[in-house]
């Protein structure tokens, strides 16, 4: 038996590369977090769409507690 593998390779130009390789993107996420006895705050947010586009962020975060 032959347990070599089997490859297949084929060459792609620069330019049908960079129309495949960024392909398409869109993205939101969001977050939030509260616990409390005087303690723990966070947000987070994200937002994102591409084709050399758009890219957006933003953290918070805060914790105080009397131990």
């Amino acid at each position: 038996m032959n347990y070599t593998p089997q490859v297949e390779t084929a060459e792609i130009s620069d330019a049908d590369l960079d129309a495949v390789s960024g392909g398409l993107a869109a993205g939101v996420s969001g977050g939030a977090f509260l616990h409390s006895a005087a303690g723990d705050v966070c947000v987070d947010m994200f937002a994102a769409t591409f084709a050399e586009g758009v890219a957006a962020g933003a953290g918070a975060g805060a914790h105080a507690a009397a131990h």
